[in-house]
């Protein structure tokens, strides 16, 4: 079977369906809401209709088209799917592959402010010997890898495509995978099922295959994690809400926000706002410009039911499939950023059961989406974490 060739993309909404969009964000009907400023009820009315308000008159679509089309934008159909990706080459004397995988409800674009300074570290105040190939593909079923008209893809999947596009699209031998969120889990994937070719995993959400989140006790946390269980505990609070939909009944959810772009801006926002170091101000860490282009990428690809069914494949079969039974799972070198308000904290103790813990780094700050929330912190982590594996 011929190898899949990937060819230029370049990322353009029609003239139409941004008129289209202008026209039902013109005829939104506001749903009453009161006695909800803390947000305790879901999404603050006044907040959406700000947002809304500033979609309409001020946001533009195409100055953030054209910045994603400022990088190298491909699609290649692999097993019969469409998957896009970005493709920048290092400047540096070996630049090390990489590929970067996103979570939901992330984008790609997510990770706009770290892929320059990973490519091109000389170019960001950097060691030019720290430079990388950096490949950021867009999950199956997500944004421009689209459509997706198959069911059963999860992570498995999703790392299988991920070799073949790295190793045999690519033509890359060896490669390093780091993620957030599902891309965690799928770069953890990448680790247990290729350690042929994967030198090393980076993860800044604890994706652990096979782990039972639900079974960590007070007692697995050391004296600096004591007060892990209860922020954990807090932020997942606000996680399983769309868990249990996205888990059971994705279809169902996915007809009311593929119709009303509102309802799709007001599920994701509040997850943004909830899950990101942000205090309750979401605008401290997600402008709405970053907002409203993460919205925009489901909106215009109409993706958002692909990718909560994500969910439902994860946990119906697609979730760990593993290829050996040796202990830990991923062999692997591993390296962790521990961000403070992520939705999950795994104990080290924990974590060096499930991985080869090589680096774990605790972050002052930051959250569920690392890329956007802390670019700075998570580039200098992972330089850190992959400048020993280089030779490997």
């Amino acid at each position: 079977m011929p190898t899949p060739r990937a060819e230029p993309f370049e990322i353009h909404v029609p003239d139409d369906a941004l008129d289209d969009l202008r026209d039902r964000l013109l005829r939104w009907r506001a749903t009453p809401d009161f006695d909800n400023d803390d947000w305790r009820y879901g999404t603050n009315g006044d907040y959406l209709s700000e947002l809304v308000g500033y979609w309409i008159d001020e946001y533009d679509w195409r100055t953030h088209e054209a910045a994603m089309n400022a990088f190298s934008n491909y699609r290649v159909e692999i097993d019969g799917m469409p998957i896009h990706f970005l493709h920048e080459a290092g400047r540096g004397p070996t630049p090390l592959p990489l590929v970067l995988s996103h979570g939901w409800p992330w984008t790609f674009w997510d990770f706009e402010q770290v892929i320059g300074p990973l490519a091109d570290p000389g170019a960001h105040g950097g060691d030019p010997a720290d430079a990388f190939d950096v490949i950021v593909p867009s999950l199956p079923g997500f944004g421009f890898s689209s459509p997706l008209n198959r069911s059963g893809v999860g992570i498995t999947t999703t790392a299988v495509l991920w070799d073949e596009l790295m190793r045999g699209v690519l033509g890359y031998e060896h490669y390093g995978a780091q993620g957030g969120d599902w891309g965690a889990i799928v770069s953890a994937t990448l680790g247990h099922r290729f350690a042929d070719a994967v030198v090393g995993v980076h993860e800044s959400l604890p994706g652990f295959l096979g782990l039972d989140y639900a079974s960590l006790a007070p007692e697995d946390y050391g004296p600096d994690e004591a007060d892990w269980p209860a922020r954990m505990a807090a932020k997942m609070a606000t996680a399983t809400s769309h868990m249990a939909v996205h888990s059971m009944d994705p279809q169902t959810l996915a007809y009311a926000l593929d119709d009303s772009p509102v309802g799709l801006a007001a599920w994701i926002v509040e997850r943004r706002r909830a899950w990101g170091d942000c205090g309750g101000d979401v605008e401290s860490r997600f402008s709405k410009d970053h907002l409203l282009t993460t919205v925009s990428v489901y909106w215009h690809t109409r993706t958002i039911g692909t990718s909560m069914r994500y969910y439902f494949e994860n946990a119906h079969g697609e979730q760990f499939a593993p290829v050996h039974d040796r202990q830990p799972a991923v062999e692997v070198p591993s390296g962790f950023a521990v961000f403070p308000e992520d939705v999950l904290l795994v104990p080290r103790k924990v974590a060096e059961r499930h991985a080869n813990v090589q680096r774990w780094t605790v972050m002052e700050a930051g959250g569920h989406f690392a890329p956007a929330e802390e670019p700075e912190c998570l580039v200098e982590d992972v330089r850190a974490f992959f400048r020993t594996l280089r030779s490997t």
